[in-house]
């Protein structure tokens, strides 16, 4: 099974739409699958979309493989973005900013609503919702200056779609949001490499140690570098007590992580972890069946501790080195033409700095 991170995927209402990644990045997608999960929800939609003729076979079969509609598939490609992009200074792939994301996904949900009213009913968001997201707290004015232009015309846009929806107060927010830009302050996002960890202290000796990557399936989007092995851990032992502690190099913004340490693929330790310069950083004592693995482990090499950042539920699809190799390469040789908004400010901000 093709893990979601290379699949972009719109959830409608009874159905999903799913698309593929490489397709999308390159701007060559020509087709979209449809599968249905409650075919009489997604029939006044689907008709609307597709025609009657056309409805009745997909419903018929229950999926099918479609023309490409932009609006879709431009929408998919933002919600990926917002949930994949691989940001990593040292990979030279730039962070996005969530505000500029918020806003073109609030004006790529309205296009959605209008080729196919009804088809996001429930959807995770409404372009009320992601409007209101980008601008709090002064987030799309911070954002903006890199690409006003294209801002004040999706704000423009957005604008008309909520007057037109009767909905006064965002509808005016919109429009006042150009004068706003004005006397916008640009912000910045970024992060600083740190060292690793700190020398071990007199009188303590280092167990075991070791380097591992992030996998970006366990962890929220947007927090860490996507680079591989910016993990270091490593178990101390001293007189009195053994610990473990954890070292996440390329931290972008604070979030609640802990990580968990395994042998064999068993936990058998956790740590939190608190945002520190520009990295995560945290250690926990082991207890007594813990600091007893940890000592047989470094002294017969009895199996393999690894470490897990995020969560560790064996629940969760984890990615692969190669899924995250090949989503980065993608990435990096991304189309200029078909960058979004928040991209285009990203390499306008890259631009700037160097």
């Amino acid at each position: 099974m093709t893990h979601p991170v290379h699949t972009p995927v719109v959830a409608a209402d009874g159905g999903l739409f799913r698309f593929a990644l490489a397709e999308l990045l390159t701007g060559r997608a020509s087709s979209m699958r449809l599968e249905l999960t409650d075919a009489e929800a997604a029939e006044p939609w689907l008709t609307r979309l597709v025609g009657a003729e056309t409805s009745l076979a997909v419903l018929g079969h229950g999926q099918a493989d479609l023309p490409i509609r932009p609006e879709l598939g431009r929408l998919a490609l933002l919600l990926w973005l917002r949930r994949w992009w691989p940001a990593s200074p040292s990979l030279g792939v730039p962070s996005l900013d969530p505000a500029l994301l918020d806003l073109e996904t609030a004006a790529a949900t309205a296009a959605v609503e209008d080729i196919a009213e009804g088809l996001l009913d429930g959807f995770e968001a409404s372009p009320g919702e992601l409007f209101d997201t980008a601008i709090a707290d002064g987030a799309l004015l911070a954002a903006a200056p890199p690409v006003a232009d294209e801002v004040r015309d999706l704000c423009a846009r957005l604008a008309a779609w909520f007057d037109g929806q009767d909905d006064v107060v965002r509808a005016e927010a919109a429009v006042e949001m150009p004068a706003r830009l004005e006397t916008a302050v640009p912000g910045q996002r970024a992060y600083a490499l740190a060292a690793g960890t700190d020398p071990v202290a007199p009188g303590e000796g280092v167990l075991a140690g070791g380097r591992a990557s992030v996998d970006w399936a366990r962890v929220p989007p947007g927090i860490l570098d996507a680079a591989e092995e910016t993990v270091t851990w490593r178990i101390v032992t001293a007189a009195a007590t053994t610990r473990l502690e954890v070292d996440v190099a390329g931290a972008f913004a604070d979030a609640t992580l802990s990580a968990v340490a395994t042998h064999d693929g068993v936990p058998f330790a956790e740590v939190s972890l608190a945002l520190g310069a520009g990295r995560f950083t945290g250690a926990a004592e082991l207890d007594e069946a813990a600091s007893r693995l940890a000592a047989s482990i470094h002294s017969v090499h009895n199996g393999r501790i690894g470490l897990v950042v995020g969560v560790a539920a064996e629940g969760v699809t984890g990615t692969t080195a190669e899924d995250r190799a090949e989503v980065v390469m993608l990435v990096r040789a991304r189309p200029p033409q078909d960058r979004t908004l928040a991209e285009r400010a990203a390499a306008a901000s890259t631009a700037e700095e160097f």
